[in-house]
């Protein structure tokens, strides 16, 4: 994987190496780690792991930092997959479904995929009502939308997981 250099502070790498992959493991699984503490994980200077941080992130690597927050303890206990079938008029109607399902909060994940739809919206709720009401005033009535399909999640197996990385490996 070739690596942009966005900053002129920082070295252009051609691919990551094995340190790169083992930061972006550790961060992944824990990124309220101290740079001495990744160092120390990885196997670099705290000095040396700084700016290989900093590179990943000014590549586009690492986009951010999160908390994971447990949504049924802040109350939203529903969670939907949304099927938006759209009107395919021209490039500016989806961008105007892209940029309208982007200003909704309760919308966390927007995919367009193939098959039947448009796209597949990942929705949250704190309850079946609110769900309805939220589909039928703001889903039903975003811009070029034909039809939608909506399943709930029973229950999650596995949420937010790291990504794999040893697809990256040298072999």
């Amino acid at each position: 994987m070739l690596r942009k250099n966005i900053s002129r502070n920082y070295p252009k790498v051609e691919t990551l190496d094995k340190f790169d992959l083992a930061i972006l493991r550790e961060l992944q699984v824990d990124a309220r780690l101290t740079n001495a503490e990744l160092a120390e994980r990885v196997g670099l200077s705290a000095a040396s792991c700084w700016r290989r941080v900093r590179t990943l992130e000014a590549a586009g690597f690492i986009l951010g930092y999160h908390a994971a927050v447990n949504r049924q303890k802040i109350g939203l206990g529903v969670l939907a997959f949304v099927r938006i079938d759209a009107e395919r008029a021209s490039g500016d109607a989806m961008r105007q479904l892209e940029e309208a399902v982007r200003q909704l909060p309760e919308v966390t994940g927007c995919h367009y995929v193939s098959g039947t739809g448009t796209f597949e919206l990942q929705v949250v709720a704190p309850d079946l009502d609110s769900f309805s009401r939220f589909a039928l005033q703001r889903l039903a009535n975003l811009p070029h939308v034909k039809d939608m399909h909506t399943s709930f999640s029973l229950g999650e197996v596995k949420a937010g997981g790291a990504l794999p990385l040893g697809h990256l490996e040298k072999r």
